[in-house]
């Protein structure tokens, strides 16, 4: 088992003690990404949810291109909300990153808070 640590300027730096992915194998595990810009001091974007969930896959994608992957690699997503009436708007920009016909398992989850009072937290796994 070859485990290696991805971590790309171009994501959010962890804000506790993990990595943003961890890849062991031809395996991607993604750690739940938030809507920090890594262009502009990591802050945080909380205009919309429209703008939470565009900033939210630019990281993963960011994560992704540092494994030498894409979306097209991912095979398992898991959405947290902070509220589920989030879902129709998320769910249809979250697709817009995505290959039609080509998407991934996923969970959409609804929970009580997230990290920094987020609206959205995206984590996937992928497999190169």
């Amino acid at each position: 088992m070859k485990k290696r640590i991805i971590n790309t300027k171009n994501a959010p730096a962890p804000i506790g003690p993990y990595n943003q992915a961890i890849k062991i194998d031809n395996m991607l595990f993604i750690s739940g990404q938030v809507a920090m810009d890594p262009g502009n001091n990591n802050e945080l974007i909380k205009s919309s949810v429209n703008d939470e969930t565009h900033q939210v896959m630019k990281n993963l994608s960011a994560i992704l291109e540092e494994a030498g992957m894409d979306f097209t690699n991912v095979v398992k997503t898991t959405i947290y909300l902070s509220d589920m009436s989030y879902f129709n708007e998320v769910n249809t920009i979250y697709g817009s990153y995505l290959k039609e016909g080509d998407e991934p398992a996923r969970e959409t989850v609804a929970v009580k808070t997230l990290p920094k009072e987020v609206n959205v937290e995206i984590s996937m796994i992928a497999i190169d």
